[in-house]
């Protein structure tokens, strides 16, 4: 288990609260997911009850990463960039719509998000810490490109246009399959709990002592080891996602190069360190705090503005120089663990 998937499982093991006195109770498991790791807290009468409801709920999961898993050539994901500029490709209604959110997010955020990242994402190693020439950078972002992909919604088609697209979902990925995991255990009759898939997180209902869920939001620069918090934020039927330049990094020549892309450079966005986004579905939380990510402080909070006058959106903001950002939605309730 890598130390940011521990650090995950710690931190939501602090936000359930012990079994209350009262019939239902809070039950967890956890397992690898989606290459990440997935824990899923339920508040039942029983732990039969919550083990066939949480089963049910990594089933879903499991089924619907296979789909969209950007390296397995079984793929739905993999057969549109297979046929890249040869044919359309036929999908499932999940796909179909989380494509269909992600290229929303992308026209909402003027491309700050785009799900066509793909060539350029090839580039990066983070692990290995590999960073592509500033040629090879040139040559693959002419195929990035949002408004180029077609989705024909009565036949259930995606089409690539031009040979060498690839989309890749994984910003947004991770916020959807929460919200189908919620589906999931609503429909086994679970009435309370959490789905976390890695910075990921969706709730639903309260605590059984009628409270809401605390979520923890991670400092961006740990000044020790563990995991530190910065601020929780209470939250009930809400999702949150947080994007951050700590998650997928590595430091060469003393510059820090993470994993948010910004689609017009093919480079790290700057100026951010971490972003939390608040609302009703994973989909959107997930997909927007990348967006606001890399349209950086002013344009960041001009999207959220205007995002607030379509549907709920809050969001918690730190940037390079340590100063936050955080709207009044949650401003209130969200409680600081520590000060910088």
């Amino acid at each position: 288990m890598s130390r940011r998937h521990m650090a995950w499982l710690l931190l939501i093991l602090l936000l359930v609260p012990a079994c209350s006195g009262t019939k239902a109770s809070t039950y967890q498991k956890s397992k690898t997911l989606m290459d990440t790791f997935v824990t899923i807290t339920v508040v039942a009468n029983s732990a039969e009850d919550a083990g066939k409801a949480i089963g049910s709920g990594f089933d879903r999961l499991e089924k619907f990463g296979n789909q969209i898993d950007f390296f397995s050539e079984k793929s739905e994901l993999s057969m549109i960039n297979r046929n890249a500029g040869i044919a359309p490709v036929h999908v499932s209604p999940e796909t179909l719509y989380l494509i269909e959110k992600a290229l929303y997010v992308a026209k909402r955020s003027d491309g700050a998000f785009d799900p066509t990242i793909g060539p350029v994402m090839k580039l990066w190693d983070f692990h290995k810490q590999i960073k592509p020439s500033d040629a090879d950078i040139k040559k693959s972002l002419p195929l990035v490109g949002y408004r180029r992909v077609k989705v024909d919604r009565d036949r259930a088609t995606v089409f690539l246009p031009v040979k060498g697209m690839l989309l890749d979902l994984g910003g947004i990925a991770k916020g959807y399959a929460a919200d189908l995991a919620v589906e999931t255990l609503k429909k086994q009759g679970i009435q309370a709990g959490i789905v976390a898939i890695a910075g990921d997180i969706r709730t639903f209902g309260q605590k059984p002592d009628g409270k809401p869920w605390n979520i923890g939001i991670r400092n961006p620069r740990q000044t020790g080891s563990g995991d530190e918090i910065i601020a929780t934020i209470p939250l009930s039927g809400k999702a949150v996602s947080t994007a951050g330049d700590y998650e997928r990094f590595f430091i060469m020549n003393g510059k820090r190069y993470h994993h948010i892309m910004d689609p017009a450079t093919g480079y790290p966005a700057q100026g951010t360190r971490s972003v939390s986004v608040v609302a009703d579905l994973g989909v959107y939380a997930d997909g927007f705090d990348n967006a606001i990510f890399v349209l950086g402080p002013e344009k960041g909070r001009k999207l959220i503005e205007e995002l607030g006058k379509e549907f709920p959106v809050d969001a918690f903001i730190q940037y390079d120089d340590g100063s936050e950002f955080i709207t009044p939605g949650i401003k209130g309730s969200l409680m600081h663990e520590k000060k910088h």
